[in-house]
């Protein structure tokens, strides 16, 4: 399979930091280099799309200084995505950086691709998810192994939540009210932060 859909749901929904995991770079409001993939291209395309499940916030990102965003396919809702149109080659390293493992070797897609799923490890975005296909290719994501009703929640910070609302709207053309509903109500940012005053914090 030489091309493959990512399924990006949390900082990676925002084009410019998208490009810091395919050429490098250290994107604004993280405390981290990138070193970026093996082919810097820019995807061959990209395009808003919905996921089964929902997007929850859970342990403690030293890059954000918050809750990293997760994705439960498993759980009740709807969760907007951006699709990049990847080489299975870039896939793997944008994968290996969030997995804090150095790119440069190809991940063996046959597991998720038969199974749904593909644990590679314990922690964070460890775990890769086939969930679907577009356009005739596979839509693959990653996220944590254990779910919504094993993480630990940890509400996000103030530049996490306006990249992932950055991207919200280059992806998907939704307002600010519209990110800041959306954002306000999910698990680990619930009761903790407001709608109004993810709004505020948007700008």
């Amino acid at each position: 399979m030489s091309l493959v859909w990512y399924a990006a749901y949390g900082s990676n929904l925002d084009a410019a930091r998208m490009s810091c995991y395919l050429a490098g770079g250290r994107p604004e409001g993280a405390a981290r280099h990138y070193p970026g993939c093996r082919d810097p291209h820019p995807p061959r395309r990209d395009t808003a799309t919905v996921l089964p499940g929902t997007l929850y916030f859970a342990t403690h990102s030293p890059v954000w200084g918050g809750g990293r965003g997760f994705y439960d396919p498993d759980a009740d809702g709807e969760m907007p995505c951006r699709a990049y149109l990847l080489t299975a080659g870039q896939f793997s390293d944008v994968a290996a950086q969030e997995m804090y493992r150095s790119p440069g070797t190809d991940l063996d897609l046959t597991r998720v691709l038969a199974h749904g799923r593909d644990r590679l490890g314990p922690g964070r975005y460890e775990t890769l998810v086939h969930a679907g296909t577009l356009d005739g290719l596979p839509l693959l994501t990653f996220t944590a192994p254990g779910g919504l009703a094993a993480a630990r929640l940890d509400p996000p910070s103030a530049p996490y939540l306006r990249t992932l609302a950055a991207g919200l709207a280059q992806s998907h053309a939704w307002s600010a009210r519209r990110c800041a509903a959306y954002l306000a109500a999910r698990p680990g940012a619930a009761g903790h932060w407001s709608e109004r005053d993810v709004l505020a914090a948007l700008g």
